[in-house]
């Protein structure tokens, strides 16, 4: 255990060395999420009973997107990762003393943090701040705010488990630009990143609840907004939690046939 908080601790750190590049990010998100609103409450002024949330939570949804952005992100890929098995350096992996799935998992979450933890203070501060109904409003309690926590940490681990299938797909393929971006599309789409699930048709949405994307950011956020609440709550987090272990053996045990029968070629 103690390896993998080391490589978590140096790649976190690692992270936090691109500041220029975080504030840069910050005015991008503040765009987005100003544009995103503005786009929405057009829509929302012919008929606002007609939408199957209120304005007020939809913003609370879209700061929260912003803010933790980092964590969310599906098209975030480790270059790292993937040039280590184009280029079969990939071998220096695999005669260190660790697992490289866990040692890959670990990596990444230490990423997805480092940048959240750049980015996420000044969106909050200024979201926070905004008039209503633009801007983010307090949790409706200390238990929701809590479960949001939680659902936050499963929805990015189930995320990253996604995303270690993509890589391991890697041994597999030439490139994995086509796994990357169809499976970024997918992500996107599914589990709320363009439009919150619950704008999705009723029967559709009953469907795409029970993927493991709605796992990844609809869960958490539509918690934090009160849009889920109780018993619902936690059977969504019940549900993140087994497509977290479901998606995790299916990696492990990919990731172990791969290994043995990889080929590194060159000298």
């Amino acid at each position: 255990m103690k390896k993998y908080l080391a490589f978590f601790r140096l790649r976190f750190i690692a992270g936090l060395q691109y500041r220029s590049a975080a504030w840069a990010g910050v005015a991008t998100q503040f765009v987005w999420g100003f544009m995103s609103i503005l786009l929405f409450r057009a829509f929302y002024g012919s008929d606002p009973s007609a939408f199957p949330m209120e304005f007020q939570s939809l913003s609370g949804y879209i700061w929260l997107q912003q803010a933790f952005l980092g964590l969310f992100m599906s098209w975030f890929y480790d270059g790292e990762i993937l040039e280590a098995v184009s280029s079969g350096s990939v071998a220096y992996e695999l005669c260190r003393p660790a697992d490289v799935y866990s040692m890959w998992f670990t990596k990444n979450l230490a990423v997805r943090f480092s940048r959240t933890a750049l980015r996420c203070v000044p969106i909050l501060l200024v979201a926070a701040f905004l008039p209503s109904p633009y801007g983010l409003s307090a949790p409706s309690s200390l238990p929701a705010f809590l479960l949001f926590l939680v659902s936050t940490l499963l929805g990015t681990s189930v995320l990253t488990a996604f995303a270690m299938i993509v890589y391991i797909s890697s041994f597999y393929t030439v490139t994995t630009i086509g796994v990357r971006t169809v499976a970024g599309s997918m992500t996107e789409l599914f589990a709320g990143a363009l439009i919150p699930l619950p704008f999705f048709p009723d029967a559709v949405r009953r469907v795409v609840d029970l993927l493991p994307f709605a796992s990844i950011q609809s869960t958490p956020l539509l918690i934090y907004v009160g849009e889920i609440s109780g018993a619902d709550a936690l059977y969504r987090m019940g549900l993140q939690a087994a497509w977290l272990v479901v998606l995790t053996v299916f990696g492990v045990l990919w990731m172990k046939r791969s290994l043995r029968r990889v080929v590194v070629q060159g000298g």
